[in-house]
């Protein structure tokens, strides 16, 4: 026998529970089913062996104006500034080494980072006039050419914007549209989670029905509702909000029947999940700066491991956070945990020699493999701009299904707020009428 409700939502992450909760405030009878053992899906903290690690999100990158900041708040997250999510060249203190392993003094820092904003500024109208086609590379070059620069020092920027793409999306600037960091600004401070992002997951679930392992393999929709099957029964709704990973969608591993319009199957197509993975290294004592907020080496030496940030400023105790991110995540996919964390290591030891220890502890996360997401976040391949994000939200079958999630939100997509308010943007599109995003937390 089917459970009847006014909506279903499938996926317990950020934005089917954001989805959800508004529904349930507005009169919907609702029921989240979640594939996973726990709530938060991307939003992962681990809390093994006493410490706190976000295997998944970390930063709200930019706290002005954001509703994640206005939700922690409200529930009493503490939060603590780290503003290097972002990627940023020196708005906090960072120790540099140079392709050489010496340390870059800070006037060598302070033409560097002028460089990059320089060609950040003139990067605004060559993109703004490239074909949608274009990679991120492409316009790279196109700015470096009007610079009147020599090799070396054109090199330093190229790299830069290129370790940025793969940080920031997980894929190098050669396989990013040229429009996948327009949304890419940070708006004030950056702050992270000290007791752990996934508790903004828990307090939007309070008080929901949760379905915890019910994996959802089919949504049937008409003009009357929808069917949602799983492994344990089928749910039929007058609404479905579907919020599962676009790998997950482009993976078969949920069919849609029928399947998505046109225009929806063209913006999914245009999506990618990347390769981005996480290492995190703890230690006895610190053997690096005091007061930085991470280490930079530039140079082929630190074409994977090029970045690492003190987690000293979380927690009380000597840690560092770097990132297989893009060609690293490939490269490295097959790897033990040993060999990648071996991996980081040398390359710390080229830069502070034998001062460096084996770590106490290492977590090393395996998105690429998990198999409801099938990566960490999407990102934009040549060809799409921002709005191609927004295509895949637009309601389907006169309001029956609606698709959600963090690639759905072109202003700040593969972020947190992102899925945020694209649960917001479905729960209004389900309801027909305007709600105010701070009913998640009034």
């Amino acid at each position: 026998m089917q459970e009847q409700f006014d909506t279903v939502v499938v996926g317990a992450g950020i934005s089917g529970l954001a989805a959800a909760r508004l529904l349930a405030r507005h009169g919907h009878r609702v029921v989240v089913l979640e594939a996973r053992d726990r709530v938060g899906g991307r939003v992962f903290t681990d809390r093994s062996e006493g410490h706190v690690t976000d295997r998944g999100a970390s930063w709200i990158h930019g706290i002005d104006d954001s509703p994640v900041a206005e939700a922690a708040r409200a529930f009493g997250m503490p939060m603590v500034e780290f503003t290097v999510g972002g990627y940023q060249p020196d708005s906090r203190p960072l120790t540099y080494f140079d392709a050489e392993g010496h340390r870059l003094a800070p006037e060598a820092v302070r033409r560097y980072a002028d460089d990059i904003r320089a060609l950040n500024a003139a990067l605004v109208d060559v993109i703004a006039e490239a074909a949608d086609d274009a990679t991120y590379a492409e316009v790279v070059e196109r700015a470096l050419a009007a610079q009147d620069w020599d090799a070396e020092r054109a090199e330093r920027v190229r790299e830069y914007n290129d370790r940025r793409a793969q940080e920031q999306y997980g894929i190098g600037m050669a396989g990013l549209g040229a429009h996948g960091l327009d949304d890419d600004t940070v708006n004030g401070d950056e702050v992270v989670f000290p007791r752990g992002y996934d508790e903004l997951a828990t307090r939007f679930a309070e008080g929901l029905d949760v379905r915890l392992e019910h994996v959802v393999s089919r949504v049937r929709w008409a003009a009357d509702g929808a069917e949602v099957e799983t492994d344990l029964g089928t749910f039929h709704g007058r609404h479905v909000v579907v919020t599962v990973p676009v790998g997950v969608l482009q993976a078969g591993d949920l069919e849609i029947e029928p399947a998505l319009p046109a225009a929806h199957a063209r913006a999914l197509g245009l999506l990618r999940m990347n390769a981005f993975e996480k290492v995190v290294l703890r230690f006895a004592e610190r053997f690096w700066e005091p007061d930085v907020y991470g280490i930079r080496q530039l140079g082929d030496e630190g074409q994977w491991w090029h970045s690492w940030y003190d987690l000293g400023r979380l927690h009380d105790e000597p840690a560092l956070l770097t990132f297989a991110a893009g060609p690293a995540a490939l490269a490295t996919r097959a790897w033990s945990d040993d060999e990648i964390v071996a991996s980081t290591l040398a390359q710390l030891r080229r830069l502070y020699g034998d001062a460096v220890p084996e770590p106490e502890s290492a977590v090393v996360t395996r998105w690429q493999d998990d198999p409801f997401s099938h990566g960490s976040y999407a990102y934009m391949l040549p060809g799409s701009v921002g709005a191609d994000h927004d295509d895949l939200a637009e309601p389907v079958g006169g309001g029956v299904l609606h698709v959600a999630g963090e690639a759905t939100w072109g202003d700040d997509p593969a972020t947190v707020p992102g899925a945020m308010l694209s649960g917001h943007r479905a729960a209004q599109n389900v309801l027909g009428r305007e709600v105010a995003v701070g009913d998640l937390w009034a």
